[in-house]
């Protein structure tokens, strides 16, 4: 037991991959895929030593990822309001 150091404390920086691949599958593709680059940069700027870029690649992740859930949820009353008014109208 001597000479040996435990291992420094690395903060768990999420990396939010499991929502970037949901979001681009189920939602938006663009942004969701602007939200895996992001994630997949996390774990391997934490690897490095670079806390800050890991935590902003993080936050840009999550970010995205939002930002394609809501996009969805935007677009889905907007089709629907459209494919109302195309019936109404008779089709043409």
């Amino acid at each position: 037991m001597t000479g040996t150091q435990p291992p420094p404390f690395r903060e768990h920086i999420p990396n939010h991959m499991v929502w970037a691949i949901l979001t681009t599958l189920f939602c938006c593709l663009p942004f969701g895929i602007v939200s895996i680059i992001h994630a997949a940069r996390v774990d391997s700027l934490s690897a490095a030593g670079d806390i800050a870029g890991a935590r902003a690649s993080s936050d840009k992740a999550r970010f995205w990822a939002i930002v394609s859930a809501v996009s969805l949820l935007a677009i889905v009353p907007l089709y629907i309001v459209i494919l109302i008014l195309a019936a109404a109208s008779g089709g043409h």
